[in-house]
């Protein structure tokens, strides 16, 4: 290991942990492999990103995008621009962050790859309370966004207390969360039953999980919750990481277990209510994202940048290619989401199966 000065600032470096910068009391730890993950992936998005905004029924080139963007499109530029994909691609890139880092956080929590908030019910929580202000009131996006809030909390809650005896442990955490999913499945339909046709009809496209018809109402939802919870979540990334080892470990180190766990579940349940609030129940971005990116940095810990990057890639991607594929038959992207992701989760039971419950 070698060790070197920069201005107030110690840095060291060593092969096998990357390097850390150590600012008075406080030290950043960087992965040399996670930052080239992390910057190939934001390239990677901005690449779909101009890839969605050129291509379409009304086909622009990339001049044509940069000038409606600086006030010289015609009118016609500016609304396929400004109106129908801008918005649509920036709340899938936000959206995307919110579901990954989400489930990077219960994935680390419950020490399980499976303890994502769409598999053990939170997202299902999150669906019916926006479903109940939807057809219960006919509320606002606001409205909307703080049922799916609450209704995430209120699943959690209710799950971990079931799953609750003298600890919590991972499988009955998941086995407990599904049960609970399915119940809120059952609550969700039973709901759209009561509502007159056309909400009905609303809330059932949007709970397919849907970017479609999105405006700069929803972007600008879930970019406050993003610029909020996001940086919550990483200065508590550093607690998640000693949670990992253990409560007693943790304790020894200074962090409270049970105060930063609930803060942690406070902030991912809040991402995960505000990205249902904002695209519908879109599912297995927050189960996949932060195992391909783990798989891909190799370091440690939870990763919740890399996991943000790619939930970001994925969701933007899934879109993207669900939509010019399709045609005039335009899939939503949580259908689009849900079939690759099922072959995913399948795979990944049957990896856990084999390797035994922790």
């Amino acid at each position: 290991m070698t060790s070197r000065l920069v201005g107030k600032s110690r840095v060291h470096t060593t092969v096998l942990s990357g390097v850390v910068a150590r600012l008075g009391d406080r030290s950043v730890r960087v992965h040399p492999r996670s930052v080239v993950v992390v910057v190939l992936l934001l390239a990677g998005t901005f690449g779909v990103y101009v890839l969605g905004l050129v291509t379409g029924d009304f086909p622009l080139t990339v001049g044509q995008i940069v000038d409606t963007l600086n006030g010289f499109g015609t009118g016609g530029m500016e609304y396929v621009v400004f109106d129908l994909r801008l918005p649509r691609l920036t709340t899938a890139v936000l959206v995307g962050a919110a579901l990954a880092v989400s489930g990077a956080v219960f994935q680390s929590l419950s020490r399980n790859p499976l303890g994502s908030p769409d598999i053990i019910g939170f997202s299902a929580g999150s669906a019916t309370g926006a479903i109940v202000v939807l057809i219960g009131t006919g509320g606002g996006m606001l409205a909307i966004a703080a049922g799916s809030v609450i209704g995430g909390i209120a699943t959690a809650v209710v799950v971990y207390v079931l799953a609750y005896r003298g600890g919590v442990q991972s499988y009955r955490l998941i086995l407990i969360g599904i049960g609970v999913s399915a119940v809120l499945a059952s609550v969700n339909t039973f709901v759209l039953t009561r509502a007159g046709l056309r909400q009905a009809q609303a809330a059932q496209v949007w709970l397919m999980g849907s970017l479609n018809g999105r405006g700069w109402d929803q972007v600008l939802l879930i970019a406050c919750a993003v610029a909020v919870l996001l940086p919550a979540a990483i200065a508590l990334g550093r607690r998640l990481s000693l949670l990992e080892m253990g409560d007693a470990t943790a304790a020894a180190l200074g962090v409270r277990p049970e105060r930063s766990r609930l803060a942690l579940v406070v902030v991912s349940v809040a991402l995960t209510g505000a990205a249902t609030a904002a695209a519908g129940p879109i599912g297995f971005v927050a189960l996949a994202a932060p195992q391909v990116a783990k798989r891909l940095c190799r370091s440690t810990g939870p990763g919740l940048v890399p996991a943000a990057a790619m939930g970001a890639f994925l969701l933007l991607l899934s879109d993207v290619l669900s939509q010019r594929f399709f045609g005039q038959n335009t899939l939503p992207v949580g259908v689009a989401t849900a079939a690759v992701g099922g072959v995913y989760l399948a795979w990944l039971l049957a990896r856990e199966w084999r390797s035994g419950w922790r």
